[in-house]
């Protein structure tokens, strides 16, 4: 059987050197050493200014609309997953989707300004398969506009753009440490922005808004994350290079062999390079999808319709909305196995069978 993912492992023994400090001190969460550390690491690996780490990837984008203050409409992307749009929903704002570039997959800026009213607080757009959106274009309309930006960066650990973190784009940048990204604590996510007073916002909003043990800043949340989650990230860390090395090896192969199939990648940022979170291709019809995802099931290789359906008419809590490109990318694209322990072998099976069924 081959799945759509396998968290990448550590070996044992360097979990449980950090496990055995656990036990030894006998502090758990709260922000211990441990997540201090990991804070740290990840704070010079990314080369950004400041960094927090939160529970989860939905958890920061929550932490991110409440520290911005984000009231009425905010523009999104109905291409993305469903924490995107219920973090903007729980957070009493109302999403207003804007097609995607059928490219890139992204959001695409010049269908933004057309849906900006006097009720709109901010963008939030997100960075589909770690492919970065076109942040000088956004930028440029949130300044004209005066808008809050928050890019969803859950796929975009380690991407760059114009020799910079992609983190450093936006007025906050949020990220999932989930166990199926390239880059995880189990569970975990990310805030990162460039300014010092959001900082101190989100820092408070993570810890139930408590200034001390007896006063508080502001409204908040329990948004720590714990020290068994920390030593998983820590013990993940020292293979950041290798996770990034197996996953461009597999993609190439994947390349090589695919490249008589009628399906088609997202284009990448021109600025960027990419991380190999995901291998989504986009197929020339549903219909072969459809062929090639129940073939590919038959011998138990597991692909995902990611992201299908859109969420503009998907969800029961908002209104269904037909849009154009997102509509049709969705029905056509899909994601095949990408993973660390992925052999090339399995990865020569899958698209020996992707290309006889289109050949059939």
């Amino acid at each position: 059987m081959i799945p759509i993912t396998l968290p990448f492992l550590p070996p044992k023994e360097d979990y449980d050197i950090l496990l055995h400090g656990i036990w030894k001190r006998q502090w758990l969460t709260n922000m211990g050493p441990l997540a201090s550390d990991l804070e740290m690491k990840l704070k010079d690996h990314l080369g950004v200014d400041h960094l927090l780490f939160v529970t989860n990837g939905t958890i920061a984008l929550q932490i991110a609309i409440k520290a911005l203050g984000l009231k009425g409409e905010i523009i999104t992307t109905p291409f993305t997953y469903v924490a995107t749009t219920s973090s903007i929903v729980w957070e009493g704002c109302e999403p207003v989707f804007v097609d995607i570039d059928k490219n890139s997959l992204n959001i695409d800026p010049s269908k933004i300004e057309e849906a900006i009213t006097e009720k709109t607080s901010a963008i939030i757009a997100t960075h589909v398969y770690g492919n970065p959106c076109d942040v000088e274009a956004i930028e440029m309309i949130a300044k004209k506009h005066k808008l809050n930006v928050i890019y969803d960066a859950a796929h975009a650990f380690g991407v760059n753009v114009n020799n910079k973190s992609i983190f450093e784009y936006g007025d906050i940048s949020t990220c999932s440490l989930h166990a199926t990204k390239l880059f995880h604590s189990g569970e975990g996510g990310l805030v990162i922005t460039k300014n010092s007073k959001l900082l101190k916002e989100m820092s408070h909003i993570r810890n139930f808004g408590h200034s001390g043990p007896e006063t508080f800043y502001n409204l908040g949340i329990n948004g720590k994350n714990s020290e068994f989650h920390a030593a998983m990230g820590l013990a993940n860390f020292n293979y950041i290079q290798a996770i990034h090395d197996k996953r461009k090896l597999l993609t190439d192969r994947y390349d090589k062999k695919l490249k008589n199939l009628k399906a088609i990648k997202p284009i990448w940022h021109t600025k960027s390079s990419p991380n190999y979170a995901y291998y989504p291709i986009v197929f020339e019809s549903e219909s072969l999808l459809l062929e090639c995802f129940e073939q590919l099931k038959l011998n138990e290789i597991f692909c995902r319709r990611y992201f299908y359906p859109s969420l503009a008419n998907n969800l029961p809590y908002l209104e269904t909305k037909s849009i154009k490109n997102t509509d049709d990318i969705s029905k056509r694209v899909l994601c095949l196995p990408l993973y660390y322990d992925l052999a090339l072998t399995e990865v020569d099976m899958i698209c020996r069978l992707l290309l006889r069924v289109q050949n059939n």
